[in-house]
């Protein structure tokens, strides 16, 4: 007991010390955050997270560290797609280049909040009730197939949403510039920014990607749906999520100008979503995948996904060019 709450404290500080460096030495208040500034952004939160599989690998042990891995590698694609719908919400409303970096960053501290909150209810409807997994993976497997032949043309509207539309007719909102705020006060009334709803349309954004990222996440770090979670388990999960969560905003601005080049990584994540369903549907079975197995399975798709992409792009390019 002792050493997990060690582990947990050893995650807490580092999460605090990586965010007082991010935002104190690598963000400024309204900058601009260029290329380079993202990369550098980017770099750091992955080493910092392979730094704490490192961690994990020494002080717990391989199949820990292995889980966690597995998990944020997981993650981390899922919030790579996740960031496609971001760059549509901030081009919607004409976010300014000084106001992005402000409302991604509180954007994303409220979807680690609403994180924890998810995970924590989820451990608990799943320890109480194993069978629940077997519906979360009757519906990864629908999400997968649905992903998998989605049309581009499907693409997300932000003026359509339901909390797009909740808070026109609930909160009283302003179309003026925001100039950095969130809130502002005219005649001696308040009214919300459309900056405030950028933050609030990112945070409900992240919620809805949870309900495919926390089961999958469970169903991978988890041995058996019938064997209560251990405390290894729990901060595998947590960690993991928040780890990829906080490297969003530098992978937003990373990744923002190169959309078109990653048009195939939804269907190598569906195909990972679609394994992850039928994993969990096996376990009724008494089959259980292995973690190195779900792990390779995981690389394979999303690196076969992301080559493929680059050589169709490439290839789209060079047509383009010989036919001018």
């Amino acid at each position: 007991m002792l050493e997990n709450k060690m582990t947990y404290a050893i995650f807490i500080i580092v999460i605090i010390a990586a965010l007082v460096l991010d935002l104190g030495l690598l963000s400024k208040k309204n900058k601009t955050i260029t290329i380079k500034k993202a990369l550098v952004q980017t770099g750091f939160w992955v080493v910092l997270s392979l730094a704490f599989f490192a961690f994990l690998w020494v002080d717990k042990s391989s199949i820990v560290a292995t889980k966690y891995i597995t998990a944020y590698l997981m993650e981390w694609s899922l919030s790579i797609d996740n960031i496609f719908v971001f760059i549509l919400i901030f081009s919607f409303f004409k976010v300014k280049e000084s106001d992005a970096g402000r409302a991604l960053l509180i954007g994303i501290l409220l979807a680690i909040i609403f994180r924890i909150l998810f995970i924590a209810v989820g451990i608990e409807l799943i320890d109480r009730f194993h069978w629940i997994m077997y519906f979360f993976g009757a519906f990864l497997i629908y999400t997968g197939f649905k992903l998998f032949f989605q049309n581009e043309e499907e693409e997300y509207h932000p003026e359509n949403s339901k909390i797009y539309l909740f808070m026109r007719r609930v909160f009283r909102l302003t179309d003026a510039e925001p100039k950095g705020r969130f809130i502002i006060s005219s005649k001696g009334k308040i009214y919300f920014t459309m900056l405030s709803m950028v933050v609030v349309m990112l945070a409900a954004t992240d919620i809805v990607f949870a309900l495919d990222s926390i089961p999958t996440v469970v169903s991978l770090v988890r041995e058996r749906p019938d064997v209560p979670f251990t405390a290894d388990d729990i901060m595998v999960i947590y960690s993991s999520n928040i780890f990829a969560i906080l490297g969003l905003r530098s992978l937003f601005f990373l990744l923002r100008g190169a959309v078109d080049k990653f048009s195939y990584l939804q269907q190598g994540i569906a195909v990972v979503l679609v394994f992850i369903g039928v994993k969990m549907l096996m376990e009724y079975f008494d089959i259980h995948i292995s973690i190195y197995i779900s792990l390779a399975v995981i690389i394979v798709c999303l690196v076969s996904a992301i080559v493929f992409s680059m050589y169709k792009t490439k290839n789209s390019g060079a047509i383009k060019h010989e036919s001018l």
